[in-house]
């Protein structure tokens, strides 16, 4: 059969990455240039036999969930292509996909190649599965970091978060579990591509040296030969000018005291239990899960949108707070005028969305 062209996505975010560090030259960044060029080199999408793919090594801890597969066999549209490690013919991303193929009796199913390591592609199945599709699960995410900060030490912890879906505080959290108490040195790539050092203290200490030892030395001079951006070179020159340290102190924190709650109306106390009743963010947020899990919205643009759109009313009470808190006086008037405006849209969604359902009935 003759090969489909058809664009391939699902490696964009992870491609990216790999892009913006082409110029990189340290040794630390050759992994993630890897993923970069393998992008170069794939551009087709061609049709294989099913049972030429092998299906092991997912980070999916659960297996593999009937219910999604059933509901991609009823989808009529045609599915993105599966995405498979051409070394080893191991599916990284589409095995609901290449199931559903299977109980539709198709021999062959649409494939897009990686090229790549098997540490690379494991990556690259973890992106994939927080992007689109059925979601890992946060324990699912938490291994993948861990799995990844062992192969791919030298990626910053944003980074690493980027790909697993988790916050770089928690990136940060299971790879100092990983490492012990043991200081971190050397140097990290970021998501720009550029390489900073996990610990700038000594770099300091030797610009600070190199300053005193030669006054002329540019910036820029200064900066590379102690592994630190030129910013920092500058903060440690005016120091010395000073006569400080090049180091500066630990900042000690006090504790902030505790605010008095503001004094509430009845209007906004009114409006504040109802946007935290948790019974009903609960039953909300279960219901956006469940859409999502929809594949009829999840593969088209304005399903989607639509989806993205209702993820975000199922914040917290406190988060909804946060926001609040955080908004300006000179800005409070405004933004109150665009939630009711806001509010006003929604309700004329749902009273057609209403009507559509009769007329459908």
């Amino acid at each position: 059969m003759a090969d489909l062209v058809m664009p391939v996505m699902t490696e964009e975010s992870v491609v990216r990455r790999g892009t913006r560090t082409r110029a990189q030259k340290e040794p630390q960044g050759e992994s993630v240039v890897q993923l970069g060029q393998a992008r170069g080199e794939q551009g087709m999408v061609v049709e294989v036999e099913i049972e030429s793919l092998v299906v092991q090594g997912s980070p999916r801890s659960t297996g593999e969930d009937q219910d999604h597969i059933q509901a991609l066999v009823e989808v009529r549209a045609p599915l993105p292509p599966v995405l498979v490690h051409r070394q080893t013919m191991r599916v990284i991303d589409g095995v609901h996909r290449l199931r559903a193929a299977e109980l539709r009796g198709d021999d062959k199913i649409a494939v897009a190649y990686f090229d790549g390591s098997e540490s690379d592609a494991f990556v690259l199945a973890v992106e994939s599965n927080i992007t689109h599709g059925l979601p890992l699960s946060m324990a699912d995410r938490k291994k993948a970091a861990g799995r990844i900060i062992t192969s791919h030490p030298q990626w910053s912890d944003r980074m690493i978060a980027s790909a697993t879906g988790l916050s770089p505080g928690t990136v940060s959290e299971i790879r100092r579990r990983a490492a012990g108490e043991t200081p971190q040195e050397g140097s990290r790539i970021g998501q720009d591509g550029r390489v900073r050092p996990v610990n700038s203290a000594a770099g300091r200490e030797l610009a600070g040296k190199l300053i005193r030892e030669n006054p002329g030395l540019s910036l820029r001079q200064i900066a590379r030969a102690a592994r630190i951006s030129p910013e920092t070179a500058r903060d440690v020159r005016n120091r010395i000018h000073r006569g400080e340290d090049p180091l500066p102190k630990p900042r000690v924190r006090a504790r902030p005291r505790p605010k008095a709650p503001a004094p509430e109306t009845g209007r906004s106390r009114a409006a504040t239990e109802q946007v935290i009743s948790r019974t009903e963010l609960a039953a909300r947020a279960a219901a956006v899960d469940r859409l999502k899990s929809d594949p009829a919205l999840r593969f088209s643009e304005t399903g989607r949108m639509l989806l993205r759109l209702l993820t975000l009313h199922t914040l917290t009470g406190a988060e909804w707070q946060a926001i609040i808190d955080s908004v300006p006086p000179h800005c409070t008037a405004a933004v109150a005028d665009l939630a009711h405006a806001c509010a006003g849209v929604w309700g004329e969604v749902a009273t057609r969305m209403e009507h559509q359902t009769v007329r459908q009935g």
